[in-house]
């Protein structure tokens, strides 16, 4: 970490309230449905409403176990910050490198679809769909250059507004989300009275039933509806009073998302065929919004401008964590101290939002050469989520053993009572149930994907090699992990985040255990 001229080590801010840290995720999982719903929809079909519905239901997990352990460990990190304390240093990378892959595709995936509902509007303008602009080059086709320079400008615009500060980028997301918000609940509530035909929907689940094969793919792809908890954990070291803040917006976050994922997909199939949305992947909703009777010649403009808005604020929120969590990984010797490095006038990490944003126009550029470049992310989103997530899962029931002491403003509800060296700890069932759902989804991945089981595991191969490079370089160990004096840090981070009744709780815990050690009653 850099020094000031005073000698001040300069940390991230806390300026994220509570509607800050509750749009930090919606504008992540509350813009996954506009470019969900198409892709979805193109494997699941008939089944697209069961496919999100089963999708959701993983997600709840992940989000409950997101809350506990962003609560309770409230540092940017997320992900990787959790696998690291619970399971060791080179877990901490794999999951780091899962979720920094997230990110930057995040990025590139939520800044491409912010230009496709962008792109609604030019026919009017131009008097040609931005299809027409697609070109063939000797064996590339279907390369669309117009759609894919749209998209970096938004991300170079992106890279600016994160440098100035998150406060900033924060209250973009505030601004945004809430109209968003406001416009998803009149898109779902005006669909059902005035154009949603559930006989339309039935007919689509009797006889447009997917093959196995597409509901594996489909609902492997769902999981992208369902991203955006990591933001807020990401965010917990810049949120006021976090252990307070993060169990409420999380909680909200799961709900309302979970309601507008099932209900679009519902929705959708009762106004439209699957194949509408199918031909649609640029903008979906804009598509079945404009379908409504009454409202459509409006909804559908309006909706695509909203589209674009949360796509665009989606893809700020994968710039935020990508540099926030290249900061921790830095920070705990998982890659060079170079990127810890925080601005002194604008007090965020320069360097990692400028690195990592040049890596998701690296991909943005490698998936507009293929023909469909929204499905090609969405398959390498998908692997890295799942993968994390996988590894989350497995700290959160190791860290109910190993770190009985932390206090848990929120604890995952469903637990086992289990003695372990002599006091009782709470074994987590939904945490285990969670873990097996989302690592069957991996296994879709992994099983439909082509893409996604062979970029995926190359991106951790290739970050697997730089981490053997560098802790060797730094005469560290590869596969154990370094001393970490988490009960000091603990201590730091509840007293930096002003929660001074957790921190005499934790320390309360820890004189007990140590009067247990000297056989003191």
């Amino acid at each position: 970490m850099e020094q000031a001229e005073s000698g001040v080590k300069k940390e991230l801010r806390r300026d994220v309230s509570i509607w800050g840290s509750y749009m930090w995720g919606y504008a992540d999982v509350g813009a996954d449905i506009y470019v969900a719903l198409g892709l979805v929809m193109a494997y699941a079909q008939g089944a697209a409403s069961l496919v999100f519905a089963l999708a959701g239901v993983v997600y709840i997990m992940i989000g409950l176990a997101y809350t506990e352990l962003a609560s309770a460990y409230p540092v940017a990190g997320g992900g990787h910050y959790f696998a690291m304390r619970g399971l060791g240093d080179f877990w901490g990378m794999i999951g780091g490198s899962a979720l920094l892959l997230d990110y930057t595709i995040d990025i590139a995936l939520f800044a491409t679809a912010s230009a496709g509902y962008l792109n609604f509007f030019m026919p009017y303008v131009l008097g040609r769909s931005i299809e027409s602009f697609a070109i063939n080059l000797g064996p590339l086709h279907n390369i669309n250059p117009v759609w894919g320079l749209e998209t970096l400008v938004l991300i170079g615009i992106l890279i600016l507004v994160n440098i100035k500060g998150v406060k900033e980028s924060s209250l973009l997301n505030s601004v945004l989300g809430a109209i968003d918000l406001t416009a998803e609940s009149s898109i779902i509530i005006f669909g059902f009275l005035f154009a949603w035909k559930p006989e339309l929907l039935a007919h689509q689940w009797k006889t447009q039933f997917p093959t196995f094969h597409n509901f594996m793919y489909g609902s492997s792809l769902a999981i992208i509806s369902f991203v955006g908890l990591e933001s807020i954990s990401q965010a917990a070291q810049e949120t006021k009073r976090p252990a307070t803040v993060i169990p409420r917006t999380s909680l909200t976050l799961i709900l309302t998302v979970f309601i507008f994922a099932v209900s679009f997909s519902t929705l959708g199939l009762g106004v439209l065929t699957w194949q509408v949305f199918a031909e649609h992947l640029g903008d979906p909703v804009a598509k079945l919004a404009n379908t409504i009777p009454y409202i459509g010649i409006i909804a559908g403009p309006f909706a695509a401008i909203l589209g674009a808005t949360i796509l665009f604020i989606s893809s700020n929120t994968g710039v935020m964590g990508a540099s926030r969590l290249t900061y921790s990984l830095s920070q705990f010797k998982i890659i060079s101290r170079w990127f810890d490095s925080v601005h002194p006038k604008f007090h965020t990490p320069v360097k990692t939002i400028v690195i990592f944003s040049l890596v998701a126009v690296i991909e943005t550029i490698l998936a507009f050469l293929t023909p469909k470049a929204m499905d090609t992310l969405g398959n390498m989103y998908a692997f890295g989520a799942t993968l994390g997530y996988t590894i989350v899962f497995i700290a959160l029931i190791k860290l109910r053993f190993s770190d009985p002491y932390t206090p848990r403003p929120y604890k995952m509800p469903v637990n086992l009572k289990v003695k372990y060296k002599g006091r009782k700890v709470d074994f987590p069932v939904l945490g285990v149930i969670g873990m097996l759902g989302v690592s069957t989804i991996l296994f879709e991945v992994v099983l439909t994907h082509t893409i996604g089981r062979i970029a995926g595991p190359a991106w951790v191969i290739l970050c697997f090699i730089y981490y053997v490079w560098y802790r060797k370089s730094q005469k560290l160990p590869v596969f154990k992990s370094i001393d970490h004096h988490w009960e000091k840090e603990q201590i730091e981070i509840l007293t930096s985040s002003e929660e001074f009744d957790l921190l005499e709780k934790y320390k309360i815990a820890l004189a007990d255990r140590d009067k247990k050690k000297l056989g003191i009653k």
